[in-house]
């Protein structure tokens, strides 16, 4: 990469970086590489969801660019004497596999793009909170479809509700969350104590075509959890 170009890059990151700390008090990769337009949030939300292998792979640019982009962001971070946080990226998925960045799969390479970069302006205790935060496994979704006649990719049958996959919808039961009891939105204390106490949980979402977006419509849940928390908050609301 000739002087000019790399200035230019330079430049691109370093705004990419500033923005995203005077945000959010840190910095991943993921935030410069969407700052840079190498990403778009779409492309990073099917990763998450473990649609795409690698994330280097969906990038429209080189691999040379794509480390010269990480250089530049380290050297950057330490100059503002940021702090280094290890971060864990897991897939949005029953299994919880762990997400890869790099086409090598390096351990040295996967490390660099996981690094956040933390102001030491924050307290102690919020750079914990934000570092368990970064690192807490994503929300399942399971989506309730506009479309009644869908069928699962995997063993053709259909049902009121699909998780999405890279071949297409999947059934609850070839995902492994068939066992699990809708809790639809409207107790806001219920709905958070139980996904608290449920060892496994999905938002259910479905898309609104007047706003044009996917909008909430509850939680799906262990139903053990839910009958225990129903009867301690029953019994709470009779003393």
């Amino acid at each position: 990469m000739n002087l000019k170009n790399r200035n230019t890059l330079a430049e691109r990151v370093v705004k990419a970086a500033d923005a995203a700390l005077a945000a959010q008090g840190y910095v991943s990769s993921i935030d410069v590489l969407v700052g840079i337009r190498w990403l778009d949030a779409g492309t990073v939300e099917r990763w998450r969801r473990g649609q795409i292998d690698c994330l280097e792979g969906a990038m429209q640019t080189s691999l040379p660019r794509i480390s010269e982009a990480m250089k530049l962001l380290r050297s950057w971070a330490r100059e503002n004497n940021l702090s280094e946080s290890p971060t864990h990226y897991v897939a949005r998925t029953p299994q919880r596999q762990a997400l890869r960045f790099s086409r090598s799969g390096d351990p040295a390479v996967e490390a660099m793009y996981r690094t956040h970069w933390v102001s030491q302006q924050l307290s102690e205790k919020k750079r914990e909170r934000l570092a368990e935060k970064a690192s807490r496994a994503p929300d399942l979704v399971v989506i309730q479809p506009l479309n009644s006649e869908w069928t699962c990719h995997r063993c053709g049958n259909t049902g009121a509700l699909l998780m999405m996959e890279d071949p297409g919808p999947a059934c609850l039961g070839c995902v492994g969350l068939d066992d699990l009891e809708f809790l639809p939105t409207g107790d806001a204390l219920l709905s958070r104590r139980v996904k608290a106490k449920s060892t496994r949980c999905a938002v259910v979402v479905r898309f609104s075509r007047s706003r044009r977006r996917y909008e909430r419509q509850g939680l799906l849940v262990e139903p053990l959890a839910l009958a225990e928390v129903r009867r301690d908050l029953e019994a709470q609301r009779r003393e």
